[in-house]
């Protein structure tokens, strides 16, 4: 009966209100409402609606909310419904007590509740049932009293004014007859199936007379025997009648199709009838209907006489699915001129000891308006050239998993019979095709769709094989047992395809992939290339597609592709697809993703990456990923979740998928995840609390990430201050070192320069004066006179002037006198040291012992020291009893090695000069 249904829904748009309406009455059928809820220990209320089920309650609970509009008591041990334990939920709408054994039903039960529009009953022990038991039940809607064992007093409907839907059925009943008066007026829908009555009588359903809105009836499984002449009058407007597995016999089923003439019958569902044999004469009486749909599946029907459905010209959907059917001639469907869909999924079967089915040419010729022919499951013989013929409207063509040798190897005759109509869609899934040869398919001006799911084609697509489908949008080849080799061409005449499915079906490594294949579809949006084992793909690989929205590429082999390591580089294959929206690329062994693997992808919104074995993430590989709605990270080798990865995709994630990784859980590696899950949305995180687990460290060893304690990571904080700042000074000591070790003269240098610019080169008081000839007495060894003349002289200018002996000697005056004097009237004593000073007797016996004596009479700080060479302390201190120590360090200075620091040399050197002649205190 469930197919039945599911064809109703699937007819035209004026059958699509009785569709719904046929669902509906199968859907509140008392075997469908015997589904068990899952255990529970207490009542789950929620919107107004309190779920009581399945607790072993023998009374109504006085503790829900007083507001409740629904209640459910099913599936407990309640005997009896005392009115007064609902009197605390008058406002209830909707109450269900099936599956309990109650006994009666109490005529205060609607009076209690007055606004009560369904009621469910179904599965007790309801047994007499009386006028007045539901005499205050008049705004109900629905009543489902199935399975019980009524017996009917007096007429207990007749209050029912508002119902809309009743179900009696599976209660022994013996007829038909409710009531003696008519009543039920807007009853639309009504349920007698499983009952023991097997005649219909004339005045039946007389109590319906007045019901004009009923549209459909059960009478499924009610074995008539005898059907009265007029049994259907009351009921003229009918237009659903459900018979199926009724054990008639052909002549009341003849009978039942005559009583019919006179109603408004558009759909009639025969199924499981036994109807081996239908003869011409069985849908005789419904010739003047306007039956639009006839099922008559599941009959084990092996012959149709020619001219069966003649009388239903009007009808335009016919299931015959599985049936036996051994033959189909010329007659078989003669006078379906309306019809539009056929239905025979497994219809004509071969058995163990039948012979194949046979279609006869033109056996097709007088449906003309058909537009869906479903033969999927069948076993026919042969397709001929006139198999088809007369199909002009056939938009859908279904054969798959047949069986035909036709079919396994097919050329430009197979549907040659398809040539002048519009077909649309061809399904040739499972039908052990093995060859296509040039323009199978060139007929087909129109296909749109090709499915070549579940095959056997083994050969070299040129591309000749789809010649002539200028229109084709559609063409699956998925799971094909053996393999196909693509070349260049390969869809060279389907430059319109959109959808293209080859998982499963490639000899990836034979194929001859430049230039690529996929060059001419410059239209595809899906393209799904899943295990085919593809190792080695090229950056040109997917060049051009502009428009490719769906990439599929999981369960393959492309781990080197993207390794660093890879000879010429990581390849970019993925480069050029701006539109691309699902990329998967599960299971291809992936450890390693290149920095640029996935840039231009702006509009990409799932990425999918489950079961590789990616650890250790790029910072960067997500950054442009802007628009990524789900992303698919499960059952990889991720310990560390950092914000620097995937702060960007998580920001506007709808679906997170990353469970089943052995996760760090320390405060580097976990705590911005943890953080970020408890932020975030629950439902957005698949598996969150059972698969997200930790691996590490052993005191988190397998259990839930959420269970890590992200307080602890607070007291890092001081520490990671007090780490920042004493590496931060660390660092800056370590660069002033390097300055000063390097350039540290070249700071003094500008010191000094900003210094004295300000404060000018001499800080001698003003007292001091000018009292002095020379600023400096020059005292140096013979050797070092040309470096003095060289090195000093030039410096000397208006404010600084240098007592040179050999060239300011005073004339006439000894030699002895002559320095004497000239110390004297010098401010500065200026000892240019080396080796050869100090061991030079003359410089060392009287020079130096002279000018000590001045300095020591005079008790002025007054020594300069120039140090060419580097002398020791002990032989300066031993030939010119001087020490370092003794001096200002500004006093006492060294030519520099570099030229470049000769100018701060000067600098220091005037300086020194500069500086008062007072003792320090």
């Amino acid at each position: 009966m469930g197919r039945f249904f599911q064809t109703m829904c699937a007819s035209t748009d004026s059958h699509l209100l009785l569709a719904i309406i046929i669902i509906t009455c199968y859907l509140m059928t008392g075997p469908h409402n015997s589904v068990a809820s899952q255990k529970k220990t207490s009542c789950q209320v929620e919107d107004g609606r309190a779920d009581c089920s399945h607790l072993s309650l023998s009374v109504i609970p006085p503790d829900l909310p007083r507001d409740i509009s629904s209640l459910d008591m099913s599936h407990n041990r309640i005997v009896k419904i005392s009115p007064g334990s609902l009197t605390r939920y008058g406002g209830l709408l909707h109450l269900d007590v099936s599956y309990n054994s109650v006994t009666k039903l109490d005529e205060g039960l609607c009076r209690t509740l007055p606004l009560l529009e369904t009621l469910n009953m179904g599965h007790n022990e309801l047994h007499l049932l009386k006028k007045e038991d539901l005499s205050h039940c008049s705004n109900l809607t629905g009543l489902n009293l199935a399975s019980n064992r009524l017996k009917l007093q007096g007429e207990p409907f007749s209050a029912l004014q508002s119902l809309k839907y009743l179900d009696i059925s599976s209660n022994k009943l013996q007829s038909a007859k409710l009531g003696s008066q008519p009543q039920l007026p807007s009853l639309q829908k009504f349920n007698l199936a499983f009952n023991d009555f097997t005649t219909l009588k004339a005045n039946d359903f007389f109590y319906l007379n007045n019901s004009s809105f009923l549209k459909l009836l059960n009478l499924s499984s009610v074995s008539l025997k005898k059907l009265e002449s007029g049994c259907f009058k009351p009921i003229s407007g009918l237009r659903v009648l459900i018979m199926d597995g009724s054990n008639t016999g052909t002549l009341v089923i003849t009978k039942l199709c005559s009583e019919l003439s006179g109603t408004a019958i558009d759909a009639l569902s025969l199924r499981m009838m036994k109807l081996v044999t239908l003869t011409n004469t069985t849908f005789k009486g419904l010739q003047k209907t306007n039956l639009t749909l006839l099922d008559l599946s599941h009959n084990g029907m092996g012959k149709i006489e020619g001219g069966s459905f003649h009388w239903l010209s009007r009808l335009q959907t016919l299931i015959l699915a599985e049936n036996n059917i051994k033959h189909l001639t010329k007659g078989t469907f003669q006078g379906l001129k309306s019809l539009k869909k056929l239905q025979m999924t497994k219809a004509l079967v071969k058995g163990h000891t039948s012979s194949t089915p046979i279609i006869d040419d033109f056996s097709f010729q007088t449906l003309s308006n058909v537009e869906s022919l479903i033969l999927s499951h069948t076993a026919i013989r042969e397709i001929t050239e006139h198999t088809f013929t007369g199909l002009t409207s056939l938009k859908e063509l279904d054969l798959s998993w047949s069986s035909c040798t036709s079919l396994k190897n097919i050329n430009n005759k197979t549907f040659a019979s398809l040539e002048g109509s519009p077909l649309l869609k061809l399904n040739l899934s499972a039908t052990a095709l093995s060859h296509i040869n040039p323009g199978s398919f060139s007929m087909l001006k129109n296909l749109t769709v090709l499915l070549l799911d579940f095959n056997y084609i083994k050969q070299t697509l040129t591309g000749k094989e789809f010649e002539g489908l200028d229109q084709i949008q559609e063409i699956h080849m998925y799971n094909n047992h053996q393999k196909v080799v693509l070349s260049a061409t390969s869809f060279f005449y389907v430059p319109n395809l959109r959808v293209l499915t080859l998982g499963k079906s490639l000899n990836w490594t034979a194929s001859n992939l430049e230039p690529s294949p996929f060059n001419h579809l410059p239209n595809l949006t899906l393209l799904d290339l899943s295990n085919n084992n593809a190792a080695k793909i090229k950056e040109s690989t997917f060049q051009g597609l502009v428009n490719l929205k769906v990439l599929k590429l999981q369960h393959n082999n492309l781990a080197r592709v993207w390794k660093s390591a890879n000879l010429g580089g990581p390849v970019l294959f993925l480069k050029g697809l701006p539109s691309l929206t699902t990329l998967l690329l599960d299971s291809n062994g992936l450890d390693e993703i290149p920095a640029k693997a996935l840039r231009g992808l702006g509009s990409l919104g799932e990425l999918s990456l489950a079961n590789n074995l990616l650890n250790s993430l790029k910072n960067s590989i997500f950054d442009g990923l802007t628009t990524l709605r789900v992303l698919n990270l499960q059952k990889n080798l991720i310990t560390t979740v950092r914000p620097e990865v995937f702060k960007t995709p998580l920001s506007n994630i709808s679906l997170l998928n990353m469970e089943k990784n052995p996760f760090d859980c320390t405060c580097e590696s976990i705590l911005w995840f943890v953080n970020w899950l408890n932020h975030t949305n629950m439902s957005s995180v698949f598996g969150q609390k059972e698969q997200y687990m930790c691996n590490t460290p052993v005191a988190y060893f397998n259990q839930s990430v959420m269970k890590f304690d992200v307080l602890s990571c607070k007291d890092m904080t001081p520490f990671q201050a007090l780490y920042i700042l004493s590496s931060t000074a660390v660092l800056m000591l370590m660069v002033t070192a390097l300055l000063v070790r390097f350039h540290g003269w070249r700071i003094q240098f500008y010191w000094n320069i900003l210094i004295n610019r300000t404060l000018g080169l001499s800080d001698a008081s003003v007292e001091e004066g000018r009292n002095f000839e020379y600023d400096a007495y020059v005292i140096h060894s013979e050797e070092d006179r040309s470096w003095v003349e060289r090195r000093m002289v030039p410096l000397e200018n208006d404010n600084c002037v240098f007592c040179l002996q050999h060239r300011d000697s005073i004339p006439g005056v000894s030699q002895l006198e002559s320095i004497l004097d000239n110390m004297r009237n010098s401010r500065k004593i200026l000892f240019v040291v080396t080796e050869r000073l100090l061991n030079d007797p003359w410089c060392r016996r009287f020079i130096a012992q002279q000018a000590l004596h001045q300095v020591i009479e005079d008790s002025r700080d007054s020594v300069v020291l120039v140090f060419l060479q580097d002398v020791h302390d002990y032989k300066l201190s031993r030939s010119l009893f001087l020490r370092r120590g003794m001096l200002r360090p500004c006093c006492v200075l060294d030519w520099p090695v570099h030229k470049e620091r000769v100018p701060a040399f000067h600098q220091k050197l005037l300086i020194a000069l500069g500086m008062t002649n007072r003792l320090q205190e």
